[in-house]
């Protein structure tokens, strides 16, 4: 029996019914936070702008970054203790237990007291740059798309099992995986919009932005689902989807008509991050995926 697991669902249970009920736990109110940020390019803000010294090339880390963002705000509330930020762009779930582009394994930046963790993880188990790729250059319509798919369930799987490993680490730490959502939109071109270069005849035709969201879509259920396994094996996780508050990304994404919240072929001109920042939030995507960990 996990003793250790239904303490901690009944904490978490308790601690909603008493939100419910409007009685907020005083300790929590006043009580200092130590948080780490862990994760791939979207964790550590590849595409944002402002990166911090050394990270700008390899891990892509940016002070505009959602984790950055929710760090600032717990800093001046007074209610930040701790804060380690090792995100790094490119990582996969097997690199959080291993030094990665020369920086010591993320995992490691967990305490017994840290008590919040926020982390962005799966796409690079499923190889969905060089799939993004393929939209781009090529057809991923078809058989890419179905390729790209199959994989979903085994990243579920690893997530899980990350999961459960950060919390091994952080017996009293709540998790908060932050997902993807989507990257373009599911139509035309709206006429009379001014788009991203990206968004041009021939680059990615309608088929191809609706197989893409069919895997973006998988992808959010999959991170759902694995945050819900690994919740029902006593670690205290939660999801937040850029799908879960309607209006936050909505209309935003590339080839939409609103300003777009990400990065497309911007990223590739002359002084810019290059073919990594494409399809990556840029800092008004980035201060979204903030407000959402807030909420």
């Amino acid at each position: 029996m996990n003793i250790g697991g239904s303490v901690k669902r009944t904490i978490v249970v308790l601690t909603a019914v008493l939100a419910a009920l409007g009685i907020a736990p005083t300790a929590n109110a006043t009580a200092s936070t130590s948080l780490v940020v862990l994760g791939d390019s979207y964790a550590s803000g590849t595409g944002a702008g402002a990166y911090q010294d050394g990270t700008a090339g390899n891990c892509w880390r940016s002070n505009n970054s959602y984790g950055e963002q929710v760090a600032a705000r717990l800093r001046a509330a007074g209610r930040l203790g701790s804060f380690a930020n090792v995100s790094c762009s490119g990582a996969a779930t097997a690199d959080f237990a291993v030094p990665f582009k020369d920086r010591p394994a993320q995992l490691d930046a967990l305490k017994r007291d840290t008590s919040l963790v926020l982390l962005t993880v799966g796409t690079n188990d499923i190889d969905y740059a060089a799939y993004g790729g393929t939209c781009i250059q090529a057809d991923c319509t078809g058989a890419p798309t179905e390729a790209i798919l199959a994989k979903l369930p085994q990243m579920g799987r690893n997530v899980t099992a990350l999961l459960t490993e950060i919390d091994k680490r952080s017996p009293n730490a709540r998790i908060v995986l932050v997902g993807y959502g989507r990257q373009v939109s599911t139509s035309d071109n709206p006429p009379g919009a001014t788009l991203d270069p990206i968004c041009g005849e021939g680059i990615l035709t309608t088929a191809e932005r609706r197989e893409g969201n069919r895997v973006a879509d998988g992808l959010d259920a999959t991170l759902r689902s694995a945050v819900t396994a690994a919740f029902r094996k006593g670690v205290f996780a939660t999801y937040t989807s850029p799908f879960s508050r309607p209006g936050t990304f909505e209309g935003h994404a590339l080839c939409e008509a609103g300003t777009p919240f990400l990065r497309g072929f911007d990223a590739l001109a002359p002084g810019q991050e290059g073919p990594e920042a494409v399809f990556h939030p840029n800092q008004q995507g980035q201060t979204a995926l903030a407000s959402l960990v807030r909420a």
